[in-house]
């Protein structure tokens, strides 16, 4: 082989010029901070550093979800919460108008306030988060969920929950329909419901009802009727008939606040029915707040009061309390759910500190190291433009001299 001074020449400009890129790596690895400047210079860790990259975008976006769910959530538990003080304030009211010094004006005025009331409830049901979106409405979040109708509230939302990632495999509900709410609620007592008929003429009122057995409830539909007076003169004799007529019980009802009990449930009585009043027992079936805060302003504001005044407002005021248990029970539902949204944020925080530390150790320099190689290899280039030096000097014409 031919070994020219060109070629010895171009071998240290090679040498030099590797030197020098080694050098420029090292200094770029050291400014940067990072190991891995691009997939070929660590191909395998190249390809973790990117799954462990896409893994915490993904937590990332996972906490900003629960952030966006903490503040919808927050907003409607303030909204229930201002909407149980208004029918708790409704049920003081409602009470004050069945108390039997009230007249004709006092009970129009609290009608009044009780209407204001409901009002603002209506208002509430339609409150907005943050974002503009009507919290009560469902999945249909830029529709108004509740309009008035001729003096009729109806829902026009839907019966879905907005739900967001908050883990892998983990959804949690950021609202409640406003179906579930404030439409769907069982009346009465929560099992049945009483009513008193409009020709009663005594002044026999209905209160609390209960359940005592609900082994014996068989979900029937029942009559109450007060027959006639006692052999005795005491009370009133009555019996309880199921629809096709069938006679379930009998007995006398002596005017002392009894109870009339039968098929596991109770029916407190005060007053004195009349021979042919009757009151209707059947299952409940769903009836909304608003329509019960209405039923009471409209028992309320008709002129008499009375018995007739008192079955409609003690029958509605079981109603308020279904209602009231329906807010209490979606506010303990929010809550869980914000329970939860906690402590996943906290497990999101350590599993993001994981990740921040796994792609460091693969990705991340080590500086002493760095520098330690940028001095070796800053020597190395030194050394190579020294031997280029040399390497010009040595030629045939300077041996001949």
């Amino acid at each position: 082989m031919r070994i020219s001074t060109s070629w010895g020449q171009q071998q240290s400009v090679n040498s030099m010029l590797d030197h020098q890129y080694q050098l420029s790596q090292t200094q770029l690895s050291i400014t940067t901070g990072k190991a891995i400047l691009t997939p070929a210079d660590n191909p395998a860790g190249a390809a973790r550093v990117l799954d462990l990259s896409h893994a915490s975008a993904q937590n990332d976006q996972y906490k900003v979800n629960m952030q966006s769910a903490t503040s919808r959530l927050s907003v409607e538990e303030s909204t229930l919460s201002s909407s149980a003080d208004i029918l708790d304030r409704i049920r003081t009211l409602a009470l004050q108008a069945n108390n039997g010094t009230q007249t004709d004006e006092s009970r129009a005025s609290i009608a009044k306030e009780m209407q204001q009331n409901l009002n603002q409830l209506v208002a509430l049901a339609n409150t907005k988060d943050g974002q503009g979106e009507y919290i009560f409405a469902g999945s249909k979040t830029l529709t108004q969920p509740f309009v008035t109708n001729a003096g009729k509230i109806s829902y026009v939302g839907d019966q879905s929950q907005r739900m967001i990632a908050a883990a892998a495999g983990l959804q949690i509900a950021t609202g409640d329909s406003g179906d579930d709410v404030f439409m769907a609620i069982r009346g009465g007592n929560g099992t049945f419901t009483t009513t008193a008929a409009t020709t009663n003429t005594g002044t026999g009122v209905v209160g609390a009802t209960s359940v005592t057995d609900m082994s014996q409830w068989d979900g029937g539909s029942y009559k109450i009727n007060f027959t006639q007076a006692n052999a005795s003169g005491v009370g009133t004799d009555y019996e309880v008939r199921a629809t096709d007529g069938t006679l379930v019980s009998s007995g006398t009802y002596t005017g002392d606040n009894g109870s009339i009990g039968f098929k596991g449930v109770q029916i407190p009585v005060t007053g004195t029915p009349a021979v042919g009043d009757s009151f209707a027992v059947a299952p409940s079936s769903s009836q909304d707040m608003f329509s019960t805060i209405g039923n009471m302003i409209s028992a309320i504001e008709k002129p008499g009061g009375g018995a007739p005044m008192n079955n409609i407002v003690n029958a509605q005021l079981q109603n308020l309390d279904q209602a009231m248990g329906s807010v209490v029970n979606t506010r303990t539902k929010i809550g869980a759910r914000m329970n939860t949204i906690d402590q996943q944020t906290s497990v999101g925080d350590d599993v993001a500190l994981q990740y921040a530390s796994s792609i460091s150790d693969l990705q991340d320099v080590d500086m002493a190291s760095a520098i330690s190689k940028y001095s070796q290899q800053q020597t190395a280039l030194n050394a190579a433009q020294q031997t280029f030096v040399k390497m010009q000097s040595l030629s045939l014409f300077n041996y001949l001299k």
